[in-house]
């Protein structure tokens, strides 16, 4: 006779049962929605999400869109609509990286929709209720940066490069900057405040016009490294020496600033430890365990040879790795893009989704060392085999019902998927243990109107070279290139059709016999065979037209 006896929460927890008990319905996956754009942010996040959730043998699961501040509204909405993919349900928990969304009412929802379904959620860079919170404390590196400058190398005379007026991380630069030179007696006038958008052309025409009106400062004090860097080309360009007339600071501690010369004095946001707290934090909601609910992890000071610190950190073994690799890369830039005109060729010349789906699998079957060994390409066959109809008319709320699997790559070998599990989202996927993964999904859309994914897996060529934007682009124009021939094809043949036969009748008229029995008599006498013609006729004809 076997005998249960009730015990509670607290009791089992102490003997570790409870863990056992949640483990057992555990899907053994959690999602990261991020965005593209902050590759090298992106990139040590999800090295230190990986680097824990190997210790809870979990797959990561990341919903990737490249929305940007745009003008094209419709042009984002489709890049964000790859979150809708991710069913909250389906996995253990969230991981958003919010501040990288480009979107906060996106962020915010997505957060919220996974709260309400008691799903446990770390939010990055912004604070949502029922949510974990991780943030980067950009103002200790900051803080360090400016002390430095002015403590060190007597800076006082400053202009501060922010990115957009209102931003709230370049508006927290610019206070601290504000707040250490006023520490050693000095201040920023506003006439010494310019903004370059985070963007190169707009920083090198706000340099300019701080020089004419200003004269050189001290130092210029850039809100990120790709305003730096451009600073820096900008003054070099004009015959100045950085930092022998003027230094030049940044934010982020990019590869490019690195490499550069003089690299860049930066700050490093240490995203590969804000990763590994965000999967931290996860896992202890997912156990109910007792947690932090908001930490924030400290940024890093990076000296540079942009302030004259250049003994301080080894740029020139970074130089010379890139100088070695330089030509392999060009190469593997050449090859790709040699690889994917073969692609796009071989998209434009199909005229029916058939013929889609078998030169994609026979495309990425021979050439895949790009995008890595498991590749799914997943589409709404409607919208290929119904190109007279307008995307709205096709793509709706139904449209994950018409999701076909195009090209299913594995270990380098096609599968023969047809359907893919809404809830799977990946063809034949099942979770094998002590054996992690990460999946990249990306979406295929036409403006607002989402018309499949793309799934790759383990940080490919394409990503580790911040090729994926590009790769993306590439493919979205001729799939839509594919429909917009497949829509004239389709409208040829109607009028080839009202040209060759009688609307009425649907027999073929004086166009018709020239285009269809002319050609079949011409080849008989080629071929020297015999043909018979027939004359038809039917009493009273004009009666029956005139009814």
């Amino acid at each position: 006779m076997v005998r249960f006896v009730q015990r509670d929460k607290t009791e089992l927890q102490r003997e570790g049962w409870f863990y056992f008990f949640r483990s057992w319905g555990m899907k053994k996956k959690i999602a990261v929605l991020a965005n593209g754009w902050s590759n090298e942010s992106l990139s040590n996040a999800i090295a230190g999400i990986k680097k824990y959730a190997a210790q809870e043998d979990f797959d990561i699961f990341v919903f990737l869109s490249f929305a940007s501040i745009s003008v094209y509204k419709d042009l984002m909405q489709g890049e964000l609509n790859i979150y809708n993919l991710c069913s909250m349900e389906d996995y253990d928990g969230i991981i958003s990286l919010s501040n990288m969304m480009n979107s906060d009412e996106t962020a915010k929802a997505l957060c919220e929709k996974a709260i309400d379904k008691g799903i446990p959620v770390v939010s990055v860079g912004m604070e949502i209720p029922g949510a974990a919170f991780v943030g980067v404390n950009g103002n200790t590196g900051m803080r360090d940066l400016v002390e430095h400058l002015a403590k060190e190398h007597g800076v006082r005379n400053v202009v501060f490069v922010g990115g957009t007026p209102g931003h709230a991380e370049s508006d927290a630069r610019l206070q601290i900057t504000k707040s250490v030179l006023a520490e050693y007696g000095a201040e920023i006038a506003e006439d010494s405040i310019c903004y370059g958008g985070w963007s190169n052309r707009r920083t090198v025409d706000s340099v300019h016009a701080i020089l004419e009106k200003k004269g050189m400062p001290d130092a210029f004090i850039c809100a990120n490294d790709v305003m730096a860097l451009a600073t820096a080309t900008e003054l070099m360009n004009m015959g100045y020496q950085v930092p022998k007339d003027v230094i030049v600071t940044g934010f982020d501690n990019i590869r490019e600033g690195q490499i550069f010369y003089p690299a860049i004095t930066s700050v490093k946001q240490n995203y590969d430890e804000v990763g590994f707290q965000c999967c931290r934090m996860l896992f202890e909601a997912i156990r109910d365990e007792k947690r932090e609910e908001k930490l924030l992890v400290p940024t890093t000071m990076i000296l540079g040879e942009s302030c004259g610190c250049e003994e301080k950190n080894n740029f020139w073994t970074l130089r010379k790795d890139y100088c070695q690799h330089y030509f392999q890369q060009t190469t593997d830039a050449s090859l790709m893009e040699q690889t994917e005109r073969g692609m796009r060729q071989r998209i434009s010349e199909v005229s029916s989704y058939a013929e889609l789906k078998s030169s994609l699998r026979s495309h990425f079957e021979r050439n895949h060392q790009f995008e890595g060994e498991n590749i799914h390409l997943v589409l709404n066959s409607e919208y290929f085999r119904n190109p007279m109809a307008s995307e709205r008319e096709v793509i709706n709320k139904r449209t994950r019902n018409k999701l076909e699997v195009v090209v299913s790559l594995k270990d380098g070998e096609i599968q023969n998927f047809e359907k893919v599990d809404r809830h799977q989202l990946i063809p034949g996927y099942e979770k094998k243990e002590n054996e992690q993964h990460v999946y990249y999904f990306l979406p295929l859309h036409f403006f607002q109107y989402n018309y499949g994914y793309l799934v790759l897996s383990d940080e490919p060529y394409v990503m580790k070279e911040n090729m994926l934007y590009s790769y993306m682009e590439r493919l979205q124009q001729a799939l839509k290139l594919l429909r917009t021939n497949l829509r004239l094809d389709a409208l040829n043949q109607n009028l080839t059709k009202l040209y060759d036969k009688d609307p009425m009748t649907d027999l073929f008229n004086r166009f018709g016999y020239e285009n269809k029995a002319i050609p079949l008599y011409q080849e008989s006498v080629q071929k020297r065979e015999s043909m018979m013609v027939m004359f038809v006729d039917i009493n009273f004809m004009k009666r029956i037209n005139d009814q």
